[in-house]
């Protein structure tokens, strides 16, 4: 939930990426299949509320969540729902604006959401007041790190990082920025991409997900177990 980054691909494809920094005892083992209306989802299932922090839909539909608006906040439960199980509320809403219109988001507690949506791509941010809702351009590349871990100079560092990666490359295959997700940072293991805060939070598990004309592919990096999961989630029809 914790660093995302969205990197643009050839013939309007895209690869999403998200390192989850988490308590170890939420880290699920699998991927979940499962149909929300006329829609078919995929995603790793939270094993504490049920939910996700990331979750794909075969009607070409991403949806990525970072914990935090815009600064870190006073955690004040008991919340109304749980924001894993909003992520899954969001495919019943037949767009991203429609979903940031008309979504009741009081009493939830505040979070980034990424969400490509046929080709659009959205930021949503909920700061316990507002809703903030803007489009970014879906060829550019872009970072995100959670408002709660990483304040904003640790946060411009990580910014810095990322330009640094971006600057005169030539390579977005999948490898390389799997490579970057996983050796990204400076050496301080509080701030890396791969964190680990004295075992409370750590990076539990990298997802990417790999969109193409045809079909999704997400693919779950379990690193507590050292595991990895690929599925595959066609699209209702070829996107051009």
């Amino acid at each position: 939930m914790c660093t995302v980054t969205y990197i643009p691909q050839a013939q309007e494809g895209y690869i999403l990426s998200s390192n989850r920094d988490e308590n170890a005892a939420r880290s699920p083992r699998n991927l979940t299949f499962e149909e929300a209306g006329r829609q078919r989802l995929l995603f790793p299932r939270d094993t504490a509320a049920g939910g996700t922090w990331i979750a794909l839909s075969d009607a070409n539909r991403v949806v990525c969540l970072l914990n935090g608006a815009f600064e870190k906040h006073r955690h004040e439960p008991p919340y109304k729902r749980s924001r894993g199980i909003m992520v899954l509320d969001f495919f019943g809403f037949p767009s991203a604006e429609a979903f940031a219109r008309n979504y009741d988001f009081e009493g939830m507690e505040p979070f980034t959401m990424v969400i490509v949506d046929a080709g659009q791509l959205s930021e949503l941010r909920w700061d316990e007041k507002d809703v903030h809702f803007r489009l970014l351009d879906p060829q550019g590349y872009h970072i995100w790190s959670s408002t709660t871990l990483y304040p904003p100079p640790i946060q411009e560092k990580r910014n810095r990082w990322f330009a640094e990666w971006l600057e005169e490359r030539e390579d977005f295959s999948l490898e390389a920025i799997q490579q970057f997700h996983f050796t990204g940072g400076d050496g301080d293991p509080y701030n890396d991409f791969i964190m680990d805060r004295e075992g409370r939070v750590q990076t539990v598990s990298i997802t990417n997900v790999v969109k193409t004309q045809e079909e999704f592919r997400m693919i779950y990096h379990d690193l507590l177990r050292e595991q990895v999961t690929a599925r595959q989630l066609g699209l209702r029809q070829a996107v051009p």
